[in-house]
């Protein structure tokens, strides 16, 4: 089991930070998981200008967990057939949503791959992206 040293004198197993975590609110939950993001992208990409870093952490921004799950379960409804009118709404907002957040994605990607000087192929290819759509 990995032990985190949190001081000289306390030190919590990732199990019992586990848990701690597991007591977050949503919105606590998902801050949280926005700085624990960054400080992977920081690790990963320490040379990143600051701008590079927020353009790679707003790229790789996507729908929270529930939001995920909902749509899933919504899609397999509408492919059966049995979904409602009100849930037709829901999917509806989630896929505008989506949609939006793609476009954004994209304008982002495309602002880094001018920062890096390359195109979008390459940019996509040194990210290990798949594009959004087959040519």
């Amino acid at each position: 089991m990995t032990i985190v040293k949190i001081n000289s004198e306390v030190k919590v197993g990732i199990d019992e930070i586990l848990q701690g975590i597991d007591n977050l609110e949503t919105n606590d939950l998902e801050q949280f998981m926005t700085q624990v993001s960054n400080l992977i992208a920081q690790r990963k990409a320490p040379n990143l200008s600051k701008k590079e870093t927020e353009l790679l952490f707003k790229i790789s921004q996507g729908l929270t967990k529930e939001e995920q799950e909902n749509y899933i379960a919504l899609g397999e409804k509408l492919q059966s057939e049995t979904i409602t009118p009100t849930e037709q709404k829901e999917f509806s907002k989630l896929i505008n949503k989506i949609e939006i957040a793609d476009a954004k994605r994209m304008e982002h990607l495309v602002a880094l791959a001018g920062i890096r000087g390359v195109d979008l192929d390459q940019l996509m290819e040194q990210l290990n992206l798949n594009p959004p759509f087959d040519a």
